[in-house]
């Protein structure tokens, strides 16, 4: 038994309805991503001018052993005028510190040189406390996500690299 012509031609009308539904639906889905995207790129850029920001490291990476996921509570502030860092540190030191309770990067500055340099993939933040002991310069990286690389070079220790994201600050 034959199936009539008008049968074959309402299953390609349907087959072609149905892949018309999805290219849409992938169009509709890679634009709405796309404006997501913009909408995080000029969130974080927002943040980054506004230098009123956090960065929360979940990962230390030293320069001799593995890398270290890190607990809460970590943290490089920067509001304004006033830098405030407190930070863990794994590595060796050159020097014994005169106070032995931290070990860790802590401090607070307020005078310090801050230089920002837009590239194609987010910012290059450069910092140099002048009244941190021992922190030479501060290379912080932010990706247009909001996902950001932080080197600290210190005078008595070797560097240390941070791997965490960015925030507003309060």
């Amino acid at each position: 038994m034959k199936t009539p012509y008008f049968q074959y031609t309402m299953k390609g009308l349907l087959v072609l309805a149905f892949a018309t539904i999805i290219v849409l639906g992938n169009v509709t889905a890679q634009e709405s991503r796309k404006d997501k995207e913009a909408q995080k790129e000029a969130k974080i850029k927002d943040i980054v001018s506004s230098k009123n920001y956090v960065f929360e490291p979940a990962y230390a990476l030293p320069m001799r052993g593995g890398s270290r996921i890190l607990s809460s509570g970590f943290h490089m502030k920067i509001n304004g005028d006033t830098i405030n860092t407190y930070l863990p540190y794994f590595g060796r030191a050159y020097s014994a510190p005169a106070n032995l309770e931290g070990g860790g990067i802590e401090f607070k500055s307020v005078k310090f040189e801050y230089t920002v340099n837009e590239t194609k993939r987010g910012w290059d933040i450069l910092i140099k406390p002048k009244d941190a002991i021992d922190v030479q310069q501060i290379t912080l990286t932010i990706s247009s996500n909001g996902s950001a690389s932080l080197q600290v070079i210190s005078n008595n220790r070797e560097a240390i690299s941070f791997e965490g994201d960015i925030r507003k600050g309060k």
